[in-house]
């Protein structure tokens, strides 16, 4: 009897201790969720890291992972070393996070990230942009969004993982993705105002606009669901 309780007592520690190393893994800001860093290559040819993570969760379809529940992206820039963080926290009326990352550079030490609104309802929310992305520009303080027209001309080119970002970063099997990993990504992607940003409309929306409903949709107003920090 004295030998199984030794024998169950060094299994529970063994789990234990399992369990201790995934939650390092999977929580790089001492949270649940999925965290890792991303190499990403500036418009000038320079490269900084990106740590990013993102939580799951809510309804999905039997035998998928669900959907992306709250995000968030954080860099230092190489100009004066301050912290900026992004915050893509879950919203009632999408049933989830608003966007995708999709690019970050950074032009005269100001932060620019674009992102591709998650799914029809964030897409109506968000104003319906032509081409789908929503854009953020960063003054020092807080996040505010801008038009297309403003985001500098140099950027160009998507360098963050977009399409099921942690899960893409966990087949790598890497902590860091380099660079040229997700260039590789990038370049894969089917629909080109992925693989480049355009700055012209799209010839088809991505999303209809139900326009022969008999009673309208009720637009809703971006909220303060991503933190501006």
């Amino acid at each position: 009897m004295n030998r199984m309780k030794r024998l169950l007592r060094a299994i529970l520690t063994l789990a234990a201790m399992g369990g201790i190393g995934m939650n390092a893994n999977a929580g790089l800001f001492g949270l649940g969720g999925t965290s890792w860093k991303e190499e990403v290559l500036l418009h000038d040819g320079n490269k900084i890291i990106v740590e990013r993570w993102v939580e799951r969760g809510g309804r999905h379809e039997i035998g998928q992972k669900p959907p992306i529940k709250e995000q968030s992206i954080r860099f230092t820039l190489p100009q004066n070393h301050q912290r900026v963080e992004w915050k893509d926290d879950y919203s009632e009326d999408v049933g989830g996070a608003n966007f995708l990352p999709m690019l970050l550079d950074v032009v005269d030490a100001t932060p620019y990230l674009v992102v591709n609104p998650m799914g029809c309802l964030s897409y109506n929310k968000w104003g319906r942009p032509n081409p789908p992305y929503v854009i953020f520009r960063h003054d020092g303080t807080t996040w505010q969004r801008i038009s297309l027209q403003e985001l500098p001309a140099e950027i160009t080119t998507p360098n963050l993982i977009f399409s099921m970002p942690d899960i893409e970063a966990e087949k790598l099997g890497k902590g860091l993705v380099s660079a040229e990993a997700i260039g590789k990504l990038i370049k894969g992607y089917q629909q080109p105002h992925y693989r480049t940003i355009v700055r012209e409309a799209l010839a088809r929306e991505p999303c209809p606009l139900y326009s022969s409903s008999p009673i309208p949709p009720i637009p809703i107003k971006p909220d303060a669901a991503v933190k501006q920090q």
